[in-house]
C-alpha cells in the first residue's frame, strides 16, 4: 500500500483531572471563563494525528509515508517511529521551531479540555506531494488529516491536480477554517472521516446539506463514539456498525485515529465496508485501553479475538485471513 499521511507531528501531554469539568461552568458567567484545574496525572506521549495514523499502519503490517513538519527535537520520536515501521523520509524538519505540542485534560466522565501549540507545523504548507509520489513510484491514497490550515489545502489541491486519491479527515480543523477552505478539502474525496459532532459542523461551515456532501465525496464515515461508526454513500443505506466493548477505558485521545487506521488498512485489504469498520472499531478499542495513542500493540491473535468477540466467527476468520502481521 503506497499511502501517504499527511498531518500534524505532536508531543501530548496527557493529564488527568478527577473531577467533572461541567460542574465549574456558570450558566449565568459564561462569558468571564476563568477556571484552573488540578490534575493529578501527567502523561508525555508521542501523538499527532498523522502519526497516530501511521503508527497504526504500520501496526498493521503497512508501511506508510509519514508527511508532516517537525523540530529539531524529533530525532528520538522519529527513531521510536522507524522502529514500529513507518518511512519517515519525507518529513520536514523547521530550523527554528520546536516539535508541535498537544496539551490535554481529561475529567472523570471522559470530557477533554485541550490547547495545541502549532510551532514546526505552520511550516507544513511548504511541503509538495509530487516528490513524494516519486519517489514512492506513486501513491494509491493521500490521507489529509488535521495540519497546518495552508497546508491542508495545498495537499488536497495537489492531490487533485496529480490525480491521486485522497481522504478528506478536517476535524479538529473545522472550527478554523472558512466555508470555502472546508468545501475544498471535501469535494471530491474518496473518504471523508467526521464525528457525529463535526458532522453537524462540518454541513454548516460549507452550507451544505447531507445529501449534497454525499454528492462530493465517495464515502462518508462518522463514528459515534460509545455507538460505533456510520458509512454512507450515495445510492446505497446507511451502514451503522456497533462499537467493540473494552474492559476499561483509560484514554480516549487518538481513538479516532487508531479508527481511521484500521478502516484504512481495512479498506486496502479489499474487505468490505462493514469489516473495515468492524476492523476500525477494534484498533479503536485497543487504543482506548492505552494511556498514550502510540502505546497500544497488535498481533494476529488480538485483533481476531476482538472482532470474533463483537461480531462473530466469520467476520474473525475473513478479517484474520488479510492479516499479516
Amino acid at each position: 500500500m503506497r499511502i501517504a499521511v499527511t498531518g500534524s507531528i505532536a508531543t501530548d501531554h496527557l493529564m488527568v483531572y478527577p473531577g467533572r469539568f461541567t460542574e465549574h461552568f456558570l450558566s449565568d458567567h459564561l462569558d468571564t471563563v476563568s477556571l484552573s484545574f488540578l490534575v493529578d496525572d501527567l502523561e508525555v506521549r508521542r501523538g499527532g494525528v498523522a502519526a497516530n495514523i501511521s503508527f497504526g499502519l504500520a501496526q498493521l503490517g503497512v508501511s506508510p509515508a509519514l508527511v508532516g513538519s517537525v523540530g529539531k527535537d524529533f530525532d528520538d520520536y522519529r527513531a521510536w517511529l522507524i522502529g514500529h515501521g513507518v518511512d519517515t523520509r519525507f518529513v520536514r524538519v523547521s530550523p527554528t521551531r520546536h516539535t508541535s505540542r498537544f496539551l490535554c485534560t481529561t475529567d472523570q466522565d471522559q470530557n477533554q479540555i485541550a490547547s495545541f501549540y502549532a510551532g514546526a507545523m505552520q511550516e507544513a504548507r511548504e511541503i509538495a506531494l509530487a516528490p513524494i509520489a516519486d519517489g514512492l513510484g506513486g501513491l494509491d491514497l493521500v490521507v489529509v488529516a488535521p495540519n497546518d490550515p495552508e497546508a491542508m489545502v495545498r495537499h488536497t489541491a495537489e492531490a487533485r491536480a496529480l490525480g491521486l486519491p485522497f481522504a478528506a479527515d478536517p476535524s479538529q480543523q473545522l472550527a478554523r477554517m472558512d466555508g470555502e477552505s472546508v468545501r475544498s478539502l471535501v469535494d471530491g474525496a474518496k473518504y471523508l472521516f467526521t464525528n457525529e459532532y463535526e458532522s453537524v459542523l462540518l454541513r454548516q461551515s460549507t452550507g451544505w446539506s447531507a445529501d449534497e456532501v454525499l454528492d462530493r465525496v465517495g464515502t462518508w464515515i462518522t463514528t459515534l463514539g460509545a455507538e460505533g461508526v456510520r458509512v454512507e454513500r450515495r445510492g446505497h443505506p446507511p451502514l451503522t456498525v456497533a462499537a467493540v466493548a473494552v474492559k476499561e477505558e483509560a484514554d480516549p485521545t487518538g481513538v479516532g485515529d487508531a479508527f481511521r487506521a484500521g478502516f484504512l488498512w481495512a479498506t486496502w485489504a479489499r474487505l468490505g465496508f462493514e469489516r473495515a469498520c468492524q476492523v476500525g472499531c477494534a484498533i479503536a478499542a485497543a487504543a482506548l485501553e492505552s494511556v498514550g495513542t502510540q502505546e497500544y500493540k497488535l498481533s494476529r491473535a488480538s485483533v481476531a479475538d476482538r472482532v470474533a468477540r463483537a461480531y462473530g466467527e466469520d467476520a474473525a476468520a475473513e478479517i484474520e485471513s488479510r492479516l499479516r502481521i
